[in-house]
């Protein structure tokens, strides 16, 4: 049996950081995963940015209710759903993720959780498992599961590396050139023919 595990941001849905930075006027908030390969380092400077600003998750949320899926995003999960298992992995939040979840049609996902005080302000982050991108793809393979992952960014690598077929789509430049061994592919149509092709239907 094949799982399907996919990044969101990028990948399904705009990054959710660039709209918060196109909102707020804070140019900063525009390095994502596929900028600064260390995590806590980015979140720790993007939190650091949200309380020297006094934005409030609230206000955060009334942003991300304005956003939508990529073009074809929604209608690529569901035909997926049709063949295989699908699992949306990423290092975003539960608290920024569901609407835009729900808009794809609800899949299963695995996020993480923010800490946040009575009045919205965003104090720290709580990971639901260190690398949690890559041990859900061995965990996966312990199950025996045959795994394809699909990935945009530098975060998203170890989950390629360790997945049974490991796609980069639509990945910025930087790291398409860092990671030659991954297709890259850049139209739903064609991510569903890899995905055809591996799976065998």
């Amino acid at each position: 049996m094949h799982v399907v595990c996919l990044d969101l941001e990028g990948v399904l849905i705009p990054e959710i950081w660039i709209n918060i930075a196109l909102k707020t006027g804070i140019e900063e908030l525009k390095i994502t995963t596929r900028d600064e390969p260390n995590y806590d380092k980015l979140m720790t400077r993007r939190l650091k940015i949200l309380q020297e600003n006094e934005i409030t998750l609230p206000m955060i949320q009334n942003i991300i209710k304005t956003m939508d899926p990529l073009e074809g995003a929604s209608e690529f999960i569901k035909w997926l759903r049709n063949y295989t298992q699908v699992v949306i992995v990423t290092d975003s939040f539960k608290e920024f993720a569901m609407p835009l979840l729900i808009k794809l049609g609800n899949p299963f996902a695995f996020c993480h959780n923010l800490i946040v005080t009575d009045e919205g302000i965003i104090i720290d982050y709580a990971l639901r498992i260190k690398d949690m991108k890559k041990v859900t793809l061995q965990k996966f393979k312990e199950m025996n599961y045959k795994s394809i992952a699909i990935g945009d960014s530098y975060n998203d690598i170890d989950m390629l590396i360790t997945a049974d077929h490991g796609i980069l789509f639509r990945p910025p430049v930087n790291v398409e050139e860092e990671y030659p061994n991954f297709p890259s592919l850049r139209k739903y149509e064609d991510l569903k023919q890899a995905v055809s092709n591996i799976i065998g239907f």
